[in-house]
């Protein structure tokens, strides 16, 4: 089970903006697939949390771009859970064209466990927090 997990993606055209680059909301998109196949591979694919009827939620996103990504380019998002506190887990990401070895992007994502009936926070239970193995300081610090 990967404590550090990388999805590759190839951009497609229609994730092209006017300026003819990846357009920056894509990179969000790319973000939460990401999170959703290391989750799934760590054994708590979309379907488990439903069973559970609880799950994650975004608070807050951080995401600087270094350089533009083009159509026709191979990406990886590389991800890991650098925290989980009583309610949310911190996720961070390092975006990258593994061709030429170029950092696009460095971001986070601040994630909130919820009840989805009642719709507010709960703990993360620990089947959840044991399955992920915590990558903390930043392996590209």
């Amino acid at each position: 089970m990967p404590a550090i997990f990388d999805h590759e993606h190839h951009v497609r055209d229609d994730e092209i903006d006017g300026l003819g680059h990846v357009n920056n909301l894509q990179y969000l998109h790319w973000m939460l697939d990401a999170a959703i196949a290391h989750s799934s591979e760590q054994g708590w694919p979309p379907e488990r949390h439903l069973e559970l009827q609880a799950g994650w939620v975004v608070r807050s996103h951080f995401i600087e771009y270094l350089r533009p990504a083009m159509a026709g380019d191979r990406i990886v998002v590389r991800t890991w859970v650098s925290d989980f506190r009583k309610t949310t887990s911190r996720r961070k990401y390092r975006i990258l064209r593994p061709d030429d070895n170029t950092l696009l992007a460095v971001a986070e994502t601040n994630w909130v466990f919820i009840c989805y009936q009642r719709r507010v926070p709960r703990r993360v239970p620990v089947e959840v927090v044991s399955a992920f193995e915590v990558v903390e300081p930043d392996p590209a610090e």
